[in-house]
């Protein structure tokens, strides 16, 4: 069973990416997931310990911690370095995408995204984590 966090302070984009990752046919291909949420970067930050989690699926604008600073707190942790991490943001510029991935983001898909595109980014994500 897969372990996801899922940072975002939208409860109806939560309960969208949930309903993906928890889709059977998604499940099955990869094993299973386990949504946890998260409502904001803080509240991300207290989950953190609870993990390791095998992939986090971030927002960038939320009131408290931004999504870019979850990533960097992230990414200098010993314990979730190594996490596969997704952006999912109206913030899609270029130059937001290039930040993202420059901070150490595996991915960025720019809302409002389908079902099939975060599903195909997820799988791919999980399937480079199981080394396969």
């Amino acid at each position: 069973m897969r372990k996801v966090l899922v940072v975002e302070d939208s409860a109806s984009a939560r309960a969208f990416v949930r309903a993906v990752l928890e889709d059977p046919l998604f499940a099955d291909r990869v094993g299973g997931c386990e949504v946890f949420e998260a409502t904001c970067g803080f509240d991300a930050m207290r989950m953190l310990p609870r993990g390791p989690y095998d992939l986090i699926i971030t927002d960038i604008n939320m009131s408290d911690i931004n999504g870019l600073e979850l990533i960097h707190f992230i990414r200098r942790s010993e314990h979730h370095r190594t996490t596969p991490l997704v952006i999912i943001s109206t913030q899609n510029t270029e130059r937001d995408v290039d930040r993202g991935l420059a901070l150490g983001a595996n991915a960025f898909v720019p809302k409002p995204f389908t079902a099939d595109r975060l599903r195909e980014t997820c799988a791919a994500l999980l399937g480079a984590a199981a080394g396969g």
